[in-house]
């Protein structure tokens, strides 16, 4: 004795051929969530990483991705630095090795400019303070 009729249970069974974007839907929400979470994030810290390494220069103080800590004591080429780790002791290290700048030093020409420029405010702000 069957519960179910026959033409019942054949109903139920047989919509298995067409293709519906109603299941496509979770794959898509699944791959936005994850560019929005993992892969964008990803892809501006790399643009920062590259940006900070390009302006890398002499006198840097940085620190490896194995950790030692140095300062740039001269840059060789587009891809390496002498890195001296201490008195005396430089070594080649790879600018893509580099994770982090601690301490940036102020390049030569900026430096001067700055200084006159300061100058020059303190001397417009005595004249005025004198007249």
């Amino acid at each position: 004795m069957s519960l179910i009729s026959p033409a019942y249970a054949q109903a139920l069974g047989g919509g298995g051929g067409g293709f519906d974007l109603v299941q496509l839907a979770p794959l898509a929400l699944i791959f936005v969530v994850f560019y929005f979470l993992i892969i964008r994030p990803q892809q501006k810290k790399a643009k920062d990483h590259k940006a900070m390494i390009e302006a890398v220069r002499r006198g840097d103080k940085i620190v490896t991705s194995g950790g030692l800590i140095g300062t740039v004591a001269k840059v060789l080429n587009e891809r390496e630095v002498a890195v001296e780790i201490a008195d005396g002791v430089r070594v080649r290290v790879m600018r893509g090795m580099i994770a982090e700048v601690m301490a940036r030093t102020e390049p030569a020409g900026e430096g001067k400019a700055d200084k006159d420029k300061e100058k020059e405010k303190e001397d417009e702000t005595a004249k005025t303070d004198a007249g």
